[in-house]
């Protein structure tokens, strides 16, 4: 079966490993997925050139859709001028304005949310106006439709060290979202892929972080890694699985890491 949505996150162009790159293109290409999902922090340093790197490897992957959303790193820094009033300039010359936005594809309803502030350095910040709207594409979903919602920042974390890292507005989303019949939230930022169960509404809703898909900045206890989520049906029900791809620097390629069977609601 081929991939349904592949994620990348953390690219961090400017820190990028080319070998990585590579091996990354040549997974892609091999699995075929339908959607491309770039969940933020694309550049390092929200730099022009590395923009224009990020948009020629996404262009590479050859993959038919595509959504890309902004993350803190992509937006300028220390030009604070640009960051107060120009933000989202060169990200919008590489990849068109930065906004909430849904794609559907076979299968397949993904909304996605920016979750970044131009005031804020690190954190990230949902308004009740994007947690309702973002209810409200779930709720339209097609029938049967896998019902993902993406942002750069996490709605949950596994330690206790990472709590601060979630985004402004997490404990009102989900809750919303879960009556909106949520599958899936998918977020990136902390560089630490986790599939875990989102509490509320007793039904069934998972979290699923990626980690650092190409860059060097790459955590002690997590390498560089990607998503591959496809749905399937099992006796009759529809589950989610989430494959974790790691790259290998043995093989000099990504291979399964993990893989989580989740069950839906729907």
């Amino acid at each position: 079966m081929s991939a349904l949505l592949l994620q990348i996150s953390d690219t961090h162009f400017g820190t990028e490993r080319p070998q990585v790159c590579d091996a990354l293109r040549r997974l892609a290409h091999a699995q075929r997925p339908q959607v491309l999902l770039l969940s933020g922090d694309i550049t390092q340093r929200a730099r022009r050139a590395q923009f224009a790197a990020a948009r020629a490897f996404a262009d590479s992957l050859q993959i038919a859709q595509r959504m890309v959303l902004p993350g803190n790193h992509d937006i300028p820094l220390f030009n604070l001028p640009a960051r107060l009033f120009a933000p989202y300039l060169d990200y919008r010359r590489a990849f068109g304005r930065a906004h909430d936005a849904v794609l559907d594809a076979d299968g397949l309803r993904l909304v996605g949310l920016d979750s970044t502030r131009r005031l804020r350095h690190v954190d990230g910040q949902l308004s009740a106006a994007q947690i309702e709207r973002a209810a409200g594409w779930l709720e339209q979903a097609p029938s049967g439709a896998l019902r993902v919602v993406a942002l750069h920042h996490p709605v949950a974390v596994t330690r206790a060290s990472e709590r601060h890292n979630r985004v402004h507005g997490h404990a009102e989303a989900l809750r919303r979202w879960l009556e909106a019949g949520v599958d899936l939230v998918l977020g990136g930022h902390i560089h630490l892929p986790f599939v875990r169960p989102l509490d509320g509404s007793g039904r069934a809703g998972w979290a699923v972080q990626a980690g650092t898909a190409v860059s060097s900045r790459t955590r002690r206890d997590a390498g560089n890694s990607v998503n591959l989520i496809r749905r399937r049906t099992h006796a009759g029900r529809p589950i989610c699985t989430v494959e974790r791809w790691d790259y290998r620097s043995t093989a000099g390629e990504f291979e399964m890491a993990a893989l989580s069977a989740l069950p839906l609601g729907n």
